[in-house]
């Protein structure tokens, strides 16, 4: 039997194939019934909406069949609600290096952040603008560059 934070850990987002859940900062607890053996996953969704939700979960209840852990339980919890902020610090390094451009810290939550510029993940420059609020997914937004003129998605900060 595999360890079964590790397996889960491991579930890769079905909408940014380049960063897993726990580096997403989705996966919020795996725990595990010493007496029964039985796993209980908790997660939180990027926003409520997010229909990429049932994907991860049948995702989740995979690995963990693989590993050894077919009686699983995947609860979502909505509160408190996920936030940019829990997204990894290897996360960001994958997201960038996608070309996908990270969002910065949110702060201490008692000013609104304004996103002013965004460093394009191709070449740094910070001569970007926006070029649609919705990108290829509903929490990625549509930049391009203006120093090497290429588009890339921009992850919202929330």
């Amino acid at each position: 039997m595999t360890d079964p934070r590790t397996a889960v850990a491991a579930v890769v987002d079905p909408e940014i194939r380049v960063i897993t859940i726990d580096e997403l900062g989705i996966l919020r607890a795996v725990d595990e019934d010493p007496a029964t053996g039985r796993v209980v996953v908790t997660i939180t969704p990027t926003y409520t909406g997010c229909p990429a939700m049932d994907v991860i979960r049948t995702d989740i209840r995979r690995a963990l069949t693989v590993a050894g852990h077919p009686d699983a339980e995947v609860r979502t919890v909505y509160t408190p609600a996920w936030s940019t902020d829990w997204i990894s610090a290897a996360g960001r390094a994958k997201l960038a290096a996608a070309g996908i451009a990270p969002p910065g810290p949110r702060g201490d939550g008692t000013a609104v952040p304004v996103t002013l510029a965004v460093r394009c993940p191709r070449c740094g420059s910070p001569e970007t603008e926006q070029v649609s609020r919705f990108g290829s997914t509903a929490c990625k937004a549509l930049w391009r560059c203006r120093s090497c003129s290429e588009p890339f998605d921009h992850l919202k900060a929330l």
